[in-house]
């Protein structure tokens, strides 16, 4: 798997955690199940199939105890289920998983499942998982409902820290970013000895807006040049069209509306690579902090009617934290269009990949070409 970094190109200036991922917070899980099965015409129910899922587990005991959270939506045309609670709340009680459109029912419904099994039959409890979906459905049989329940429960086994896969896979497997072929992508940052990580599902944007570290990437890669995964008719009927999910996780001590306000900061990394919030995208961003977990969970076992004590970073630090979401957010996106491969979907669609070579070179006429003391 190839990563922006590994180009030798860097975005923004603040530097990235060890794993450059999501995963850089301490007890933060990724796993991902990826679905790729059959080619040629779509024959609904059959396939071809280009989907998956993909889970973030938030912390080891989010189950029993939750975590301080918070989202904010750029433009609605999209689902990610339980913001109510989140809103209403401050909290986030599950784990957060990712995938198609029209898998999100099976998904959530399996999420309830897999919190309930591991809970006394006796107690009454109840469950309101985070289940977020963007359209694969041009390449995908989405139609299909090629997603499982025991899709998901396989995602929660393999879930782990470290290195996350990235491109054509989980959730992101069938989708299309700026009409190349994108998909799953993560990065973080390191703000005031504190981590802010980022992890996409990047199915959104014109061509012609793609813009990589301020380069006009998408214009210098024009659809004559490289083609779109749409027809140039298509293409215009689609402008806008297409969505992206971001989770942003982070050890920071924030409180509710502090991870409200973070969870904005994604919609500006989206506008740096291009991204305007159209009418037909669903935006949706959710952020949490492992920040007060201990608290949090010995203040849920104990059951006490005392006022406890959190922890907070002062407003006035925000700022910086800003720059980290809104960079991490940036690079997600790059590494999510680096890593993905062209993949041929249904009736033949073909979502081509973003050139690294020619990548290169355009970064390079443009002043941002590779230096030879970054980190992959």
């Amino acid at each position: 798997m190839t990563r922006y970094r590994d180009l030798g190109l860097t975005i923004g200036q603040l530097p990235p955690g060890p794993n450059n991922a999501i995963t850089d917070i301490a007890g933060v899980r990724v796993g991902t199940v990826t679905l790729i099965d059959g080619e040629g015409p779509l024959v609904v129910g059959h396939g071809p199939i280009r989907t998956g899922v993909t889970v973030i587990v938030p912390h080891e005991a989010i189950g029993d105890s939750p975590l301080f959270a918070g989202c904010h939506t750029l433009n609605g045309n999209g689902e990610m289920t339980g913001l109510e609670w989140v809103r209403e709340a401050g909290q986030l009680t599950t784990p957060i998983a990712i995938t198609n459109t029209h898998s999100v029912g099976i998904v959530r419904d399996a999420l309830v499942a897999a919190d309930m099994a591991t809970r006394s039959a006796s107690v009454s409890y109840w469950s309101l998982p985070v289940v977020a979906e963007t359209y694969d459905g041009g390449l995908n049989d989405i139609n299909g409902m090629h997603v499982a329940a025991a899709h998901l429960h396989q995602a929660l086994a393999v879930a782990s820290s470290g290195p996350v896969p990235e491109g054509n896979v989980g959730g992101g497997t069938g989708m299309v970013c700026h009409e190349f072929k994108g998909g799953t992508g993560t990065a973080s940052r390191i703000v005031n000895g504190w981590r802010v990580g980022a992890l996409v599902q990047a199915n959104y944007g014109d061509r012609e807006h793609l813009t990589i570290d301020g380069v006009p990437v998408g214009r210098e890669l024009s659809r004559t040049v490289i083609p779109s995964a749409w027809d140039e008719e298509e293409a215009v009927a689609r402008r806008g069209a297409g969505s992206i999910i971001v989770i942003l996780a982070t050890d920071a001590p924030l409180l509710p509306h502090q991870l409200t306000r973070l969870a904005q900061r994604a919609g500006l990394g989206i506008a740096r690579m291009g991204g305007s919030g159209a009418h037909s995208s669903g935006d949706i961003f959710l952020a949490f902090s492992t920040g007060n977990a201990e608290v949090l969970q010995s203040y849920k076992a104990e059951g006490a009617n005392d006022a406890f004590s959190v922890t907070m970073l002062p407003d006035a630090a925000m700022s910086d934290l800003f720059w980290g979401a809104i960079e991490a957010t940036e690079e997600a996106i790059c590494n999510a269009l680096i890593a993905a491969q062209t993949m041929i979907g249904r009736d033949g669609i073909t979502a081509h990949a973003l050139p690294h070579v020619a990548l290169v070179e355009i970064m390079t006429r443009y002043g941002r070409g590779p230096r030879a003391d970054v980190r992959t």
